[in-house]
């Protein structure tokens, strides 16, 4: 069982995480924006350069998003009581696994499961 002490910890990383997301969220914006399909202004292969730069700015922007979900449900289930638990068996999440991802919903045990389908 996570202490009060250790919520707040993570609370204040959660917080912390949240805000960067964010800021970098709106500091990506432009890197989204539609690829010109004007040859006469770039040639095709900066174009498709650019258009791969604008695929991997895109999957960053959904990546960014997925975490703050994490981030928000994290802190939701703080104010509810039952941070520090698995989702799937409610066993206590290990504190070190907290520790590298203040948001994980799963125990070790449980992600494994997950992942091996």
């Amino acid at each position: 069982m996570v202490s009060e002490p250790e919520i707040e910890h993570f609370r204040q990383r959660l917080l912390q995480l949240q805000l960067e997301l964010r800021s970098q969220r709106e500091a990506g914006v432009d890197a989204t924006r539609v690829v010109e399909l004007d040859q006469t202004r770039v040639g095709r292969l900066s174009r498709l350069d650019a258009m791969q730069g604008q695929a991997m700015s895109q999957e960053q922007v959904r990546r960014r998003q997925l975490q703050l979900q994490r981030i928000t449900a994290a802190l939701r289930r703080m104010e509810q009581g039952g941070y520090g638990d698995c989702h799937d068996c409610g066993e206590p999440i290990d504190v070190r696994r907290l520790e590298m991802d203040p948001a994980a919903d799963l125990c070790i045990r449980c992600a494994t499961a997950r992942e091996q389908g």
